[in-house]
């Protein structure tokens, strides 16, 4: 009987100390992992959230990235899979952690990009753009389409590594022309696929635009296509790939706030509203536009999780219709 008393005010009281556990939080540093080196547009992005976003949590509120890359994110991302999902631990999700690679590689990625994790916010998107070379003739996606068309296998064109965000772009403007043949060289990151576009090793490339706009904009090549339904105010004169003809082409880059799977809803809510509080910021949207990012303040929990299941059947099919196959 004794027993019986003790399960039962244990079980009646547990709601309470959910709650009160919820209205002190946070009551210790919350740890934003970043699952890639410092560095780029998306620790740029993190690390202005995280600044902005530690007050506005509470008296206790104070945000720390830590950054722990390898193996395309998905170290991290897993790291933050397996934390208490109490809120304490949050992570930057990109299409290569919760998109490309589990798309590419189902078999070897340690977590489920939709089902493992709590959404919380969109925190920004940016276009990739389709690049050029200065000494090459094509002026516009349409003439370059046409010369890989006449020229089946002659062409080679660069992204910032195989399974990239940027590759995926690449295989999609393939499939949407009708089946482009063109051999894909996978660089190191985006600064390698710059220098390689600057000395026109390439016909051309597809990569964020976070990572061609300076360079772009120097001269050192040409911007002629975005992945975006709209244009970018960066580029306003760059017609977009549904403008040259590929009418169900949308290819963009994105950041997440994800936390492990199970989150209390309230402090969801809470960091979800503090995100877009920050984001909301002109001075944030500035600095992040001079980046190409364009600054998301309007994302609700269900909708960021609705935009990464959708990113991630995107992926897929993008790598069934393409037959990609890549080992890690």
């Amino acid at each position: 009987m004794l027993t019986r008393r003790l399960a039962l005010a244990a079980f009646t009281a547990a709601p309470f100390a959910t709650l009160h556990a919820q209205g002190s939080w946070p009551d210790r540093v919350v740890s934003f992992t970043i699952p890639f080196p410092p560095g780029g547009s998306a620790d740029l992005l993190a690390r202005l959230v995280a600044d902005r976003m530690g007050p506005l949590l509470g008296a206790n509120g104070r945000v720390v990235v830590e950054n722990r890359a390898g193996a395309g994110g998905t170290i991290g991302s897993d790291l933050v899979r397996r934390a208490p999902a109490d809120g304490h631990a949050i992570l930057l999700g990109t299409p290569s952690t919760h998109g490309t690679v589990p798309a590419l590689q189902p078999d070897t990625t340690p977590y489920d990009p939709v089902a493992d994790f709590t959404p919380i916010a969109i925190l920004g998107r940016a276009p990739i753009a389709l690049a050029v070379p200065t000494n090459s003739p094509h002026r516009d996606p349409q003439a370059l389409i046409a010369w890989l068309r006449a020229n089946p296998g002659a062409g080679s064109w660069g992204s910032s590594g195989s399974g990239s965000v940027g590759h995926l772009a690449g295989e999609l403007m393939n499939l949407s022309a009708g089946g482009l043949r063109a051999e894909h060289i996978p660089y190191r990151g985006g600064a390698p696929l710059v220098e390689a576009l600057t000395k026109g090793e390439v016909q051309y490339g597809w990569e964020p635009l976070g990572s061609l706009a300076a360079a772009a904009r120097d001269g050192m090549f040409r911007i002629i296509g975005m992945g975006t339904p709209a244009r970018h105010p960066l580029f306003p004169d760059v017609p977009t790939m549904q403008e040259a003809g590929l009418a169900d082409f949308a290819a963009s880059t994105w950041n997440v706030m994800l936390g492990p799977k199970g989150m209390a809803p309230a402090i969801v809510t809470r960091l979800n509203a503090a995100a877009n509080q920050v984001l909301a910021m002109e001075d944030v949207k500035s600095r992040l536009a001079t980046a190409g990012i364009d600054a998301v303040s309007d994302s609700t929990p269900d909708s960021t999780g609705a935009f990464i299941a959708g990113e991630f059947a995107k992926f897929k099919d993008i790598v069934s219709r393409a037959r990609l196959n890549l080992a890690r």
